[in-house]
This record gives structure tokens, sequence and C-alpha cells, in this order.
């Protein structure tokens, strides 16, 4: 596959707009929108700042609505963009304000021919019905710049009140809003994607399917776009492939797990006693018509590269690596033994297999991408942390690949996964033997202890501590 080409940055003047997340992943929110602007080749100017006391509402600045929409068109952790029109501590001083607003700006979409309505909402506090009625009336009295009828089921235009009341957990919720924003809305994010792609309408899964938020979110930190070829390595069920698939990838894997590619293995659904034939990964791509995105899956040990010949380049590589605790981290044990042999009396004697440590699986998968990715293409992985243990030194490295995102995705308070976005900037060079054309760890989070042990570990102090907790808070309700 060819190389991914540079785009020339856009030189427009910039418009202001506000982009309001949804309530989830807030590590991650920021670095998709920029992973997006990246990949459709737009500059940007981002507020970040904005996020900082909590408010999902943050102000950027793009060359125009059609940018505005391509972006709102990929991103899964965005609920809707605004044309971000003013902005105050009240109704009144934001009314005031927009009718201020230059006339070329605002005209073309409250004349009298523009029908229009105004949608109030908030974020940390409800609202009654009389409460949003009064917000809309103080916009609309006797001197607004609204001209046009109202129509609120199919309006030529739609306009929203965005209430922002700081939530302090250590104190009673702010009675008035922190900030209150006005603007004209452009589009909604793709949210709905997630229900579309929802696991529990899924044909075929397992115990470590990736959920469809996630797996959209992985595919656009690896920008992929139309006929870009994908790779995911430690495929399972191939929820990574159906979101890739689904911008217009074509898709391949391997897995070692010859019963779970083969339909033998023990079901993930509750109350199923053994799973259907035409579960496959194929079986998940054909469900969303995604079938002739779909080159294959191999059964195959993702630690022994010599598989793939010379000059196989994929654009990006998407993939979850087993941690040990739900699926057990393996690779094969004697690479001549590799074949599933049948038996004389039917049985099939499948090849012994290893442990396969965490920090080898890394180091080997970092090699890999160095190796097979087109340079300019992504390498997108989750990492386990023990966070008691954590520093950045434990994230991978590789000559040929830079790190360009780290983002944290906690799971409990002592545990966590986190996101690595890698880019190769060179070609690999030299013999894999070569000291120097390695991956490398300079501090290994696995070395004294594996991932399982550092979870069960922080499993058990976290159960003592709060059995501990209940009992102080009993002893303290009886006395």
């Amino acid at each position: 596959m060819a190389a991914r080409s540079a785009i020339s940055p856009q030189i427009e003047p910039m418009k202001r707009y506000l982009l309001q997340f949804a309530h989830e992943h807030f590590d991650f929110r920021v670095q998709e929108i920029k992973s997006i602007l990246s990949l459709i080749g737009c500059q940007a100017t981002l507020k970040e700042s904005d996020l900082n006391d909590g408010s999902p509402f943050m102000e950027l600045e793009l060359a125009s609505d059609t940018v505005a929409k391509a972006l709102m068109q990929r991103t899964v952790l965005s609920k809707r963009l605004y044309e971000f029109w003013e902005e105050g501590t009240s109704v009144s001083d934001v009314s005031t304000k927009i009718r201020q607003l230059p006339k070329d700006m605002i005209e073309p979409y409250t004349s009298e021919s523009n029908s229009f309505r105004i949608v109030v909402e908030t974020f940390n506090k409800k609202l009654s019905s009389g409460e949003k009625i009064s917000r809309i009336e103080k916009l609309t009295e006797t001197g607004s710049i609204f001209r046009g009828p109202i129509n609120l089921n199919c309006p030529d235009y739609s306009f929203h009140l965005l209430e922002f009341y700081h939530n302090d957990a250590t104190s009673q919720p702010a009675s008035e809003p922190s900030k209150i924003y006005f603007g004209r809305w452009i589009a909604d994010g793709q949210r709905a994607r997630i229900q579309q792609y929802h696991l529990q309408k899924r044909h075929f899964i397992a115990n470590t399917s990736m959920d469809a938020c996630l797996s959209m979110v992985m595919a656009n930190f690896g920008q992929i776009k139309d006929n870009d070829f994908v790779f995911d390595p430690f495929v399972g069920s191939g929820s990574l492939l159906v979101a890739c698939a689904h911008y217009g990838a074509y898709v391949a894997g391997t897995d070692i797990d010859f019963l779970l590619l083969h339909a033998k293995a023990k079901p993930s659904r509750a109350k199923q006693k053994a799973r259907s034939q035409d579960e496959s990964v194929r079986s998940n791509l054909q469900q969303y018509g995604f079938e002739s995105k779909y080159i294959d899956v191999l059964v195959a040990d993702a630690s022994h590269h010599k598989m793939w010949r010379e000059g196989c380049q994929f654009d990006a590589i998407i993939t979850d690596p087993p941690y040990g605790i739900r699926e057990s981290a393996a690779k094969i044990a004697n690479v001549q033994d590799a074949k599933v042999i049948t038996l004389e009396e039917g049985a099939q004697r499948y090849p012994q297999k290893a442990q396969y440590q965490l920090g080898d699986i890394f180091k080997d998968l970092l090699n890999f991408a160095a190796k097979y990715l087109n340079k300019g293409g992504r390498l997108v992985y989750w990492l386990p942390i023990y966070k008691p243990d954590y520093q950045e030194s434990n994230i991978p490295q590789h000559p040929c690949l830079e790190v360009e995102s780290n983002c944290e995705q906690p799971l409990s308070t002592t545990i966590s996964r986190r996101l690595i976005t890698m880019v190769k900037i060179r070609e690999f060079e030299g013999p894999e033997s070569d000291r120097e054309q390695k991956a490398s760890i300079a501090v290994d989070h696995y070395q004294c202890e594996t991932f399982r042990q550092k979870y069960f570990r922080a499993t058990e102090t976290e159960t003592q501590e709060k059995k501990e907790s209940d009992t102080l808070s009993s002893g303290k309700n009886h006395s």
C-alpha cells in the first residue's frame, strides 16, 4: 500500500466554534479531535483550558462550517458542535451581547424568511420546563435579533443556550451557572454509532471484545481512512476490525486461539451453551455489510514475524494485546511444532504453548510495527498499568517509532490502561539482530511481577480497604 501523503494545511480566516463533549473517557476527548483534524488536514486552535473545571464545553477555531462538519462526521466522544456566538454569566448578559453582534454574521440566520428554534441545555443541573421557557422568552423578547417564525420540529436553524454549573464534589452544586454559551447548531457527533455497533447486537463476541465506543476511538487515533490496510495481531472476535472497516479500511488479523476463531471455544454470552458454527470475525463484518473489506484472519502466533513476506506493508496496526487476566498471554513453545495435527482416532492435537511475558509482547509488537508499517503509519495499542508503579519510562520505545499520544483509562483506584499511539517516522533498516533496530523498555513495568499478580494484589487491597471502611461506618452508625 502507498505511504500516506502529506496534506497541505489550509490558510483561511478562522471562525469560533464550541464543542460539547460527551461525559466519558475524559483523557481521550481532545486527542480524538486532534487526530481527526490531522487526518482531514485542517488547522485548528483548541482552547483546552476550558475543560479544566469539569466543563464539557471547549472553544475552538476552525476554517469553515465544512471543516466543522467533517470533524463531526468522525468523532464519537463529542455530542454537538456550534458556531460560537456569545458567552456570559447570565441569560440577560448573553441576550444583550448577541444583539450587538455584526449584522453580516447573524442576518443570514435570523431574517424573517428563516424559521428557528432555541434549545436550552444544562450541565450539572436540571431545569424545569417553565425555567427553560422563561430563558427562551428572554432571548426572543421585543427587540431581539430573531425575526423569523418559530418552528420546533424542523426549523431552518437551531440555536442552543448552554448553561454550565460547576459541581465541586466537596460542596453543594452551584445555584448559578459558571458560564452560559449561545451558538448556532452545526452538526452532531457520531454517538449513535455506539448503539449501532454495540456488542449486545454483535453476532460473534469473546471475553475481551472491545466495546464499540473505544474501538472507534482507536480507529480515529489510528487515522483510518478509505482503502487503508489495517492489521490486528491479537484479533480475538474482531471488534477493532469492524471499527476500521466502518471507516473504509481493508482489514486482516491473527490470533493464537484456534478454538475461538473456529467457534469451538466456550461461549461468552450468559446462558449460551455452545457457539454457533457460523460465529466468526468474518460473520461480524458481514453483519454490518463490510464483507468486501475483509481480507482474512489467520490462526497464528503474533510473536513469529518470519511468517510474513518481505515488503508486506500496513497503513495501521490497531490492537489490544492480552493482559493475562481474562485471556492468557501465550505463544507457541516450539515453532517447528506449530501445526494442528489430526490424530488417527479423529481427535486434534494443538501446538504446545508457553507463557508470553507482557514486556516481550510489547517489544515484539513494536518490532513488528517498525518493520511492516508504512512510513507515517500508526500503531495504536493498550498498555495495562499498575498506577502506583507507573512512570513514563515504562512506555516501550523503538528508534523507528515516535509516541504521538498517551491517554489513560482508569479502571480502578490502582489499575488503569493507557492507549498508546505511535507513528512510524523512518524506515526499518538492517537485520533484526541489530540491537539498534530493536524495541526496548527503559523500566519494564512487569519485570519483577506480572500484571496478573499486580492486578489481583490491587483487587485484594481494595476489597480489604472497603471492608474496613464499611466496618468503621457501621460502628459509627451504631454509636
